[in-house]
């Protein structure tokens, strides 16, 4: 069935073309969502919020880019969460346990030195990912990470063009200079002569 066909009927109050749009974004929403929020116990509320969200919203949705008005739910979501996290800070046990956990190797063919290398990177860019501003991150993940055009991640960030642009290249700006202090993790090729 094609996306607009989904919509509609999903407006109509079709449930199971609701579930079938769903099935579509969950992964692009959730890995949007984890990305600003850091923590997947996290994401994964803020991505059910913003389903049930889209679902009592669907009505009110006017054309245009679903994955664009879906992802600026979400955005709205991890902003309403990031104003409730400062009034009180919590830590999930979840993911504390998860982190004491000894993972396995993802690829057989990878050496354990190679793999404990690429996790110090993946986490070090995650690190750095979390030391931009909300509004920074957002339009990197947006599209660097999610490779949205430009216009799209302006209107899941409900600003203009040329503040995706200025923000991306800002964020780009501040995540490479958080890199370079962490030279040692990036890969020979990558490493920029002083």
């Amino acid at each position: 069935m094609e996306e607009q066909d989904l919509i509609s009927s999903s407006r109509e109050g079709d449930v199971q073309a609701f579930n079938d749009l769903v099935e579509r974004y969950e992964r692009l929403v959730y890995n949007v969502v984890l990305r600003m929020m850091g923590d997947s116990a996290a994401a994964e509320d803020v991505t059910q919020d913003t389903f049930v969200s889209a679902y009592k919203a669907i009505g009110k949705f006017r054309g245009g880019s679903f994955k664009a008005w879906l992802l600026r739910i979400a955005t709205n979501n991890c902003r309403d969460r990031f104003r409730s996290a400062h009034r009180s800070r919590s830590i999930s046990l979840d993911a504390l346990m998860l982190q004491s956990e000894s993972p396995s190797l993802a690829d057989d063919s990878e050496s354990p030195e190679d793999y404990a290398l690429r996790r110090e990177l993946g986490q070090a860019l995650n690190e750095g990912l979390r030391s931009l501003p909300q509004d920074q991150r957002l339009i990197v993940v947006l599209c660097d990470i999610q490779e949205l055009s430009y216009e799209e991640a302006s209107e899941a960030a409900g600003c203009s063009l040329g503040t995706v642009k200025s923000r991306l290249n800002r964020g780009r700006t501040r995540l490479r200079d958080f890199m370079l202090a962490r030279r040692e993790l990036l890969p020979a090729e990558f490493r920029l002569n002083e």
